[in-house]
C-alpha cells in the first residue's frame, strides 16, 4: 500500500489485518457493502487519499473502488478519520459537523460503525 503519512493509514493497515481475523469475518458476513473512504491530509477534499474498505469480500485496498460504484463513500480529514474510526467522536456527530461527507446510500452508511474497526492497541 504504498508509504503515506496519515495516521489513517496505520488505521487502514490494522483493518485489513482484522478482516482476516474470525472477528473481522463475521463482520463481513454482518455487513456485505463496499465503502470508498477518502481522507484528505489537513483540508477536507483536497489531496485526498481513497481507500476501500469491501466488507464483501473482507478486503482493504488503497485507491478508488474500481468495481462500479460502492454502496457509500465517505470523505474525512486525517485526524477526523482518525478520531472517528478509535471512537472518539461519534459518525452522526462528525456528519452534522460537516467532519465528514457521505455519498450514496444512507442506510449503508449508517452500518459504518466504529465497531467494525479493530480496538486501537493500547499504548
Amino acid at each position: 500500500m504504498g508509504s503515506s503519512d496519515l495516521k489513517s493509514a496505520a488505521l487502514m493497515e490494522q483493518m485489513k489485518a482484522h478482516l482476516s481475523t474470525d472477528a473481522g469475518k463475521a463482520i463481513t458476513k454482518k455487513i456485505g457493502l463496499v465503502y470508498q473512504i477518502n481522507i484528505a491530509p489537513k483540508k477536507l477534499g483536497f489531496n485526498e487519499e481513497s481507500y476501500v474498505v469491501d466488507l464483501k469480500k473482507g478486503e482493504v485496498t488503497k485507491g478508488p473502488y474500481e468495481g462500479g460504484k460502492p454502496d457509500a463513500t465517505f470523505s474525512f480529514t486525517d485526524e477526523d478519520f482518525f478520531r472517528v474510526a478509535t471512537g472518539k467522536m461519534n459518525p452522526q456527530m462528525a456528519f452534522m459537523r460537516g467532519a465528514m461527507k457521505v455519498k450514496g446510500s444512507l442506510s449503508a452508511a449508517q452500518k459504518f460503525t466504529p465497531d467494525i474497526f479493530p480496538k486501537p492497541a493500547k499504548m
